[in-house]
């Protein structure tokens, strides 16, 4: 079925009732519209045209603005996705640590350049700016969970477990490893019950509140940086 042609009657009343879910959480529809955004990319694993058509009709806004969003972020696909989107972090810090030399090394590998997918739709690869995990650098990221310290020969090896379909467990967060449309469920804020499963944080970004309690500093207060 074409996209253009809109979702199927199934699909189409999941959607509804999931929409209006996520909608009744906001004071005003249009605030919903992120959120949104995700629920329809978690089922064409990209928002697709009749994404934004939906998107459009159940917040009441014209398309134009819907398209407008979607194309601003980055997180929102404007092709498919693979079932595992890969995110290799080469801002300052993962890049001087070798998260360069990782993203060479994957996209000769993988054959594919940014926001690009391997023909077997296992495996997409993007360049990220910044995965807010400095501490850890070089991080990759699978789907928006944590792969900490990795080299090229690690990463390599990461994405041939993926695409084998081989059990991969994020280095924090849940033990097991969502597909791309799974994780896009989740950013709609459609729980998938594992969000307190794993750790969050690790000896690294804990290791400055360990010292303070050593030490016994306190944050100045108010007063005295007046």
């Amino acid at each position: 079925m074409s996209e253009n042609q809109g979702y199927p009657p199934e699909v189409r009343e999941r959607l509804e009732r999931e929409a209006k879910e996520i909608i009744a959480r906001y004071p005003k529809p249009r605030s919903a519209l992120l959120p949104l955004l995700h629920l329809v990319q978690s089922v064409d694993g990209y928002v697709s045209d009749r994404g934004h058509e939906f998107c459009a009709e159940m917040l009441g806004i014209p398309k134009a603005e819907v398209v407008g969003v979607s194309t601003f972020y980055t997180m929102y696909k404007r092709k498919p996705a693979g079932e595992y989107h890969v995110g290799v972090c080469i801002n300052t810090l993962c890049a001087v640590m070798g998260g360069d030399q990782i993203w060479e090394t994957l996209s000769e590998h993988l054959g594919v350049g940014h926001d690009e997918t391997t023909p077997d739709g296992k495996v997409s690869l993007e360049r990220l700016e910044c995965n807010a995990a400095c501490d850890y650098a070089p991080v990759v990221m699978v789907n928006w969970e944590f792969f900490d310290r990795q080299t090229p020969e690690s990463a390599k090896r990461l994405v041939e477990d993926l695409r084998a379909g081989k059990p991969v467990a994020p280095t924090r967060g849940p033990k097991r490893l969502c597909t791309f449309k799974e994780a896009s469920r989740v950013l709609a804020g459609l729980s998938d019950g594992l969000a307190h499963e794993g750790p969050s944080a690790g000896d690294a970004s804990l290791e400055g509140l360990r010292l303070a309690k050593e030490k016994g500093w306190t944050a100045p207060r108010k007063e005295d940086v007046e």
